[in-house]
């Protein structure tokens, strides 16, 4: 982005490199060393005077500030400040070495620091290596990979991609036909057309193909990649593209992935908090707040200790508060990110398919022999059950009345162990059936589990909302209706209402209607918050979701902001998290639900209820 300098680091003034070198000269002397003056003045200098610190200290007592570092410093603290004071190519150059010259080669490493470089990064790189090492990055890189990750890892040592302006305007389709043709439509990948486009065309011209590209696949080039490529290869060429579309949003994801889960990814923390914090480290951080809803400051703090600690967060600037104004860049990664969601086709892929020589009478013979007698053969009826389509377990359910004379729902519930029961009868129900039984479940007892009633009506289609409110008359005789209305209140009671009507309107977005009610939005949210609840339930409750996909979007242009972190900032309790979940499923289908069952599932499952749902799942990832 040409937005003028976008770093946390920057020259001091009044910048003298002996007082410097003599400070941290003292700081070391002696037993122990003052480690807060050194992280204070370090981080508080650019890397360049860093350079002249190490020239003056040189010149003054005649050592090597690096190696009185190395010395004085231990652990995480000291890679982190001598990484801060050897230039940025000789940094880069450092880690592409230890990335091939340990026990192993470190591809993520690689990948990171290729993918992201631009040519003048590059080759400042290739030059720092040769003078720290005496041989030739290519030939080391080439030495230690093979295949078509060593031919685009060649690529980009070039350095030779079109400059960021360069954009071959008659080029654009050809070359997103030629990625299509390449991959989606062929047998076998035409590896080359990928390294040779994706590794020589420019940031602005790549950006238009993926354009062109969505548009002919309906899908992002990722989507492609990910299912035509693999392993490091498919790696590289997915940081490739993230590099293409946002490099700082590249390395927001980077940094969380770093951080989260068991243990931290010490190497790639440090790395990325150096080389962008004179660059673009403003960017990533509004990036990272977009994505993971809290501040790289709060993630950092959260996960690192002591003097290292302090000096991340020095490099990292400020701590962003929760609900700031967008900065340009991360505004257009939203804009653009309602655009891919509004025209990516949502291929639903089911799991379950219905079994092929099909015979519901021998099912119902061999479940009702699997409950006869003594003991329960469990794997017999998970067999059955998880391997046939909705519709063939209910001609299941009539064979067994037909045949047996008996309700095999009943005999289910009296067999089975809880859990198990649970799924298993979840499964032999209708759809309607089920929903109506969650609905129930959520309402019936004590509390009300808002969560649930929230999950299934924002993403039931209508007449799916309308089957299940027959389903709920038919199993508890009163209407779906009625019982939230006794059972919530207030604004959130009225939202639940609109949305069992199952009368949200169908169709395509309609671009003008789009931008009328996108600058309503805008406009409630400086209004009070009855009224603004009200405006947005009157859109959020009515409109199709792809009507909403444009709403959402032209809201970040109206605003400046993004619709879930208003959502978050200006509304509580059960309306926000009933706005929140409409956004959720609008945005995406499939990720609410990969959300909401992640919630669902940190409660351990084990034995036979386990493998029934890993059955469904069909499958690891």
């Amino acid at each position: 982005m040409g937005m003028g300098f976008r770093g946390t680091v920057t020259d001091a003034p009044d910048f003298d490199a002996s007082a410097d070198a003599e400070t941290l000269y003292n700081a070391m002397k002696g037993i122990g060393s003052d480690k807060e003056a050194i992280l204070d003045l370090v981080t508080g200098r650019s890397n360049a005077q860093r350079q002249e610190i190490v020239q003056a200290y040189k010149s003054s007592y005649g050592k090597n500030l690096i190696d009185d570092l190395k010395y004085e410093l231990t652990g995480k603290f000291e890679r982190l400040i001598v990484s801060l004071m050897r230039p940025q190519a000789y940094h880069d150059a450092k880690e592409i070495h230890d990335a091939i010259k340990g026990a192993g080669t470190d591809e993520k490493c690689l990948i990171e620091v290729l993918a992201s470089r631009n040519n003048q990064q590059i080759h400042n790189l290739v030059e720092a290596y040769k003078d720290a090492y005496g041989s030739d990055i290519e030939e080391d890189v080439t030495g230690d990979t093979s295949g078509h990750f060593k031919k685009m890892l060649v690529v980009l040592l070039q350095g030779t991609r079109d400059e960021p302006g360069v954009v071959h305007a008659e080029l654009v389709e050809e070359d997103a036909q030629a990625l299509f043709a390449a991959g989606e439509e062929q047998w076998g990948t035409e590896e080359s057309i990928f390294i040779m486009l994706l590794g020589n065309r420019s940031v602005n011209h790549l950006q238009m193909v993926f354009d062109k590209y969505q548009e002919i696949a309906e899908k992002p080039i990722e989507d492609s990649i990910k299912s035509e490529l693999s392993g490091d290869f498919e790696r590289l060429m997915l940081a490739v593209v993230q590099c293409i579309r946002s490099v700082p949003m590249y390395f927001a994801k980077r940094l969380y992935k770093s951080m989260k889960g068991l243990g931290t990814q010490d190497n790639t923390l440090i790395r990325i908090m150096i080389c962008r914090s004179e660059i673009d480290m403003l960017d990533i951080r509004e990036c990272f707040r977009m994505c993971y809803e809290k501040s790289l400051y709060n993630m950092i703090k959260e996960d690192t200790s002591g003097d290292y600690k302090r000096t991340l967060l020095a490099l990292c600037g400020g701590d962003d508060d929760l609900a700031g104004e967008f900065f340009p860049e991360a505004a257009q990664l939203a804009y653009k990110m309602w655009e891919t969601s509004a025209t990516t086709k949502v291929q639903l892929r089911p799991t379950i398919r219905p079994a092929s020589d099909f015979d519901p009478a021998d099912d119902a013979q061999n479940l009702r022999k699997a409950m006869k007698g003594f003991g329960t053969d469990e794997d017999v009826i998970i067999n059955i059950v998880a391997n046939r389509s909705n519709e063939q377990r209910q001609e299941i359910r009539q064979a067994f009345k037909s045949i047996l004379g008996r309700d095999l729902m009943k005999d289910l519930k009296s067999e089975l162990s809880k859990n198990l029961e649970r799924l298993i009868i979840g499964l032999m129900l209708t759809p309607a059936e089920f929903d109506a039984k969650m609905m129930r479940k959520a309402m019936e007892g004590a509390g009300t589990d808002e969560h649930a009633l929230i999950e299934i009506l924002v993403t039931r289609s209508n007449g799916e909302i309308h089957a299940m409110n027959a389903a709920y008359r038919a199993g508890y005789k009163k209407s779906m209706e009625d019982a939230i209305q006794s059972d919530t209140s207030g604004r959130f009671s009225q939202i639940l209402t609109s949305l069992v009507q199952g009368a949200r309107e169908q169709g395509p977005a309609d671009w003008d209607r789009a931008l009328v009610d996108a600058q309503e939005l805008a406009d409630a949210c400086n209004e009070d918050s009855d009224d603004m609840e009200i405006k947005f339930m009157s859109i959020l409750c009515t409109r199709s979701f792809p009507h909403l996909r444009r709403v959402f979007q032209e809201f970040v242009r109206c605003s400046n902001k993004d619709i879930e972190q208003i959502i978050k900032k200006e509304m509580s309790g059960d309306v926000k998290q009933a706005m929140y979940g409409i956004v959720r499923s609008v945005k995406n289908q499939s990720n609410y639900f990969a959300e909401r069952l992640y919630k669902a599932m940190k409660g351990d499952t084990s034995g036979d209820y386990r493998k029934t749902l890993l059955m469904l799942c069909g499958g690891q990832d």
